[in-house]
């Protein structure tokens, strides 16, 4: 079992503990995720994969959080908002844009003409360490300036 899993599981522990609903609403969800994908991949999973499971989970927050505040539901994008920074606090340590810009320059200069091609180069680099959306967002100004 992965650590991560572990430390997700003594917070739930800890928030039913200190009965702290929403949080163990939240985590009780993840870890209910978690284990899904350890169901599906059929083997124990890394702290990397349990990384993976949070980071689709706070995709799918902000995605939610987009359609409440269309919607005027304001309550309901907060407790989204919570939730999202509750999840953010297990992941590692973000990379820098200067580094990730400089592994899409890279990139580029090795013969990357597009964003899908620049895309598979960049990503694994940065796995657990940057969103797609912001490797994304920097590869198109990047190629935009040619």
């Amino acid at each position: 079992m992965s650590e991560l899993f572990t430390r997700l599981q003594s917070e739930l522990n800890a928030s039913r503990k200190s009965q702290n609903k929403p949080a163990t609403l939240a985590i009780g969800t993840m870890l209910a995720d978690v284990k899904n994908r350890e169901i599906e991949v059929k083997r124990d999973l890394t702290d990397d994969d349990v990384v993976e499971v949070i980071r689709k989970g706070i995709k799918k927050r902000r995605e939610s959080v987009e359609l409440y505040e269309k919607g005027g539901r304001n309550e309901l994008a907060e407790k989204e908002r919570a939730e999202i920074a509750l999840f953010e606090r297990y992941l590692p340590a973000q990379a820098d844009t200067t580094e990730i810009r400089n592994a899409v320059k890279s990139a580029i200069a090795a013969g990357a003409n597009n964003v899908g091609a620049v895309m598979g180069k960049v990503m694994p680099q940065f796995k657990g360490k940057a969103e797609g959306s912001v490797i994304n967002a920097i590869a198109r100004e990047e190629l935009g300036g040619k």
